[in-house]
């Protein structure tokens, strides 16, 4: 529609709107300069590596080695491979409901089936862990947590995350914990879940990357800690799959993480205006439910009030985009039926004009 002339509000891309900052991008031209543009090794640079560890040790509390994490082409590619390590054909893997849907299709590329727990925006979509107890069954073999979460934008409690450990060190389970939204939190406390004690984080794989904190989505560099037996495993899949990441982008990462803490707070700031400005219009629209989310740069607000048997969610996203113009997101693609996403990663300008089309169609 873009391409034919037609102005399109774009709220359905979890992508921050600003340039990925200068010194990153010149670290990289530099790296390039320098003749870093050869293979590295499979798991990625010593120096980047060893960054990361201290990144984990020092902002998420884990107890990191350098030759425990792993440097991918991105979290997305963390997961897969986290998945494919770990999970053996029958395998069920838990997944809090509403959640990315990358990880149903990744944990069914992986041969697992996906168990899901519904949460719901009365508790912020965390899970009752008594439905996760009623969910693990003898073929349970993990359970995945994303929080800050895409794409609800809840925020577990520490008290939640220690339960969901509990749960995983009684039956042996394993926790895949993606934390790539770690530096969008708005309210709430943030909780590693390898730093909770050692025995969790030796049956936890923490996932990140710098896409979502440092704008360099298009980088394409995420990594994944692990314990020793499981790195090894992720770096031996990586070696046949992708092998190293960008040589280059490596160095861009390296200097990501020495990013002061005024400007990473200062971003979230931005986002957190961008969330109370998105959540307020939303509010004006009657019919439509939105709670303030913690975290991550999505609103999911509930739009059931204007579903019937012959509109469900998809098809209102349909309308949403042709006759008002604003791309969003269908909440069942998340398995969150009657909800759409909304990215709050864009101009204050868009938030506005974007939501006040939204209303506009719902009520002629």
């Amino acid at each position: 529609m873009k391409a034919s002339g037609i102005d399109v509000i774009t709220l359905s891309v979890g992508e921050p709107d600003f340039n990925t900052p200068d010194p990153i991008c010149e670290a990289a031209i530099a790296a390039i300069r320098k003749g870093h543009t050869k293979y590295t090794a499979s798991a990625g640079i010593p120096e980047l590596r060893a960054a990361i560890a201290e990144h984990l040790r020092s902002f998420n509390g884990i107890a990191a080695d350098p030759s425990e994490v792993i440097v991918s082409c991105g979290a997305k590619q963390s997961v897969y491979q986290t998945l494919q390590v770990l999970i053996n054909p029958g395998d069920e893997v838990i997944l809090f409901a509403p959640y990315w849907m990358t990880y149903r299709d990744q944990v069914n590329l992986a041969g697992g089936t996906v168990v899901e727990v519904a949460t719901s925006a009365a508790n912020g979509f965390a899970p009752s862990i008594d439905d996760l107890r009623a969910a693990i069954t003898d073929r349970t073999r993990a359970i995945i947590v994303n929080s800050p979460s895409n794409p609800t934008g809840g925020v577990y409690s520490r008290q939640v995350m220690k339960e969901i450990a509990a749960v995983a060190l009684r039956h042996g389970l394993w926790v895949i914990s993606d934390e790539i939204y770690e530096h969008l939190i708005y309210e709430g406390e943030r909780t590693s879940m390898a730093a909770l004690g050692k025995e969790i984080a030796e049956q936890t794989i923490t996932i990140s990357g710098f896409s979502k904190t440092y704008s360099m989505t298009g980088w394409r560099v995420g990594y994944a800690h692990a314990p020793k037996p499981v790195a090894t495993a992720l770096s031996n899949l990586q070696d046949q799959v992708t092998s190293n990441p960008t040589s280059f982008a490596q160095y861009g990462a390296l200097q990501a993480l020495q990013t002061p803490a005024e400007e990473i707070a200062a971003m979230r700031e931005s986002f957190r205006v961008r969330r109370d400005l998105m959540v307020k219009a939303l509010r004006q629209i009657p019919g439509v439910s939105v709670d303030v989310p913690a975290g991550a740069f999505y609103a999911f607000p509930d739009f059931s009030a204007f579903l019937s048997e012959s509109c469900d969610d998809v098809q209102l996203v349909n309308k949403l985009l042709e006759e008002a113009g604003v791309a969003t997101v269908p909440g069942s693609v998340f398995s969150g039926p009657g909800h759409i996403r909304l990215s709050y990663a864009v101009s204050p300008d868009e938030i506005e004009r974007g939501v006040a089309r939204i209303g506009e169609a719902l009520t002629r």
